[in-house]
C-alpha cells in the first residue's frame, strides 16, 4: 500500500459510500446486474423493477427474498447466495457526486488526499476503480476489509496507518465521512478533525450513539467543505 509522494501540510481523508458518491447509485447498478443474471439463469423478467421498488420502499436487508417471492420464485439459500455474489462482484456504473468532483478538481495541490473505507473488499475495490480515485491522487487507499472484518471502523489500524504514512501532526488531518455510528469516534480520540456530510439522498440516517461519536462539523455538500476545514484549522 503506497503512501504520498511528498509530505503535505494538511491531509483530508475521506470515507467512500455516501461521501464521495451516492451509495444508492451503487445499489441500482448492483440490482441491474442481478436482474440480468436472474433473466439469464432463472428466466425472470421484471426483477429489476421489483427489486428497486423494494430497495426504495421496503426492508433493504431482504430485497432479493421479497422480490423473488413477488415474482413467484422460491427464495432458496443457493439462489440468494448466487445473487449476493453477483451483486458484490459486479463492475459498478457509478460516478463521483457532482460536488465531490468539483471539490477535487479545485483542491489545493499541497493537500494530501487519502481514503479509509469499510465494506466487502471485492465490492469496495471495484468502486474505487470505477471512481478513478488512485488517478485523482488518493494515496493511501485503505480498504479495511483487506485485514478482515475485525479491522473495520472504529478499529484504529487504518487511522494509524494514515498517520504513519503522512507523518504530520494529527490536528492537521481531517476525516470526512457520513456515519456517526463508527466513523468519527476513533479519529477524534487521536486528535484528528472530523466533518460529517449529510447528503439529502443518503441511504442511512444515523444519530450518533453518544456525544464522542459526533463529528466536529456537519455539512450537506462539499461546497461547504472548505469553510468547515478552515473553521477547524482556526480552532487549533
Amino acid at each position: 500500500m503506497s503512501g504520498p509522494a511528498n509530505r503535505p501540510g494538511r491531509v483530508v481523508v475521506f470515507d467512500l459510500d455516501d461521501t464521495l458518491y451516492l451509495e444508492r447509485s451503487y445499489a441500482r447498478s448492483g440490482l441491474a446486474a442481478v436482474a440480468s443474471w436472474a433473466r439469464a439463469e432463472l428466466g425472470l423478467e421484471q426483477f429489476f423493477e421489483r427489486a428497486w421498488n423494494e430497495f426504495e420502499h421496503g426492508d433493504r436487508s431482504r430485497v432479493f427474498d421479497r422480490s423473488l417471492a413477488a415474482l413467484g420464485r422460491a427464495a432458496d439459500p443457493a439462489t440468494i447466495a448466487a445473487m449476493i455474489e453477483v451483486y458484490r462482484q459486479h463492475r459498478p456504473a457509478i460516478a463521483l457526486a457532482a460536488d465531490a468532483e468539483d471539490w477535487l478538481c479545485t483542491a489545493s495541490g499541497d493537500l494530501g488526499l487519502a481514503l479509509i473505507s469499510d465494506g466487502f473488499h471485492a465490492a469496495q475495490s471495484r468502486k474505487v476503480e470505477a471512481l478513478g480515485l488512485a488517478a485523482r491522487g488518493f494515496a493511501p487507499i485503505v480498504l479495511t476489509d483487506s485485514w478482515g472484518r475485525d479491522f473495520w471502523k472504529p478499529h484504529p489500524r487504518a487511522f494509524e496507518l494514515v498517520e504513519q504514512l503522512f507523518a504530520v501532526p494529527t490536528e492537521r488531518i481531517a476525516y470526512v465521512a457520513d456515519n456517526p455510528g463508527k466513523d468519527f469516534v476513533t479519529p477524534r480520540r487521536r486528535g484528528w478533525r472530523t466533518v460529517q456530510i449529510l447528503r439529502p439522498e443518503r441511504i442511512h440516517h444515523i444519530e450518533p450513539p453518544q456525544s464522542d461519536h459526533a463529528a466536529d462539523r456537519s455539512i450537506t455538500s462539499f461546497a461547504e467543505l472548505n469553510a468547515a476545514l478552515a473553521q477547524l484549522s482556526r480552532a487549533e
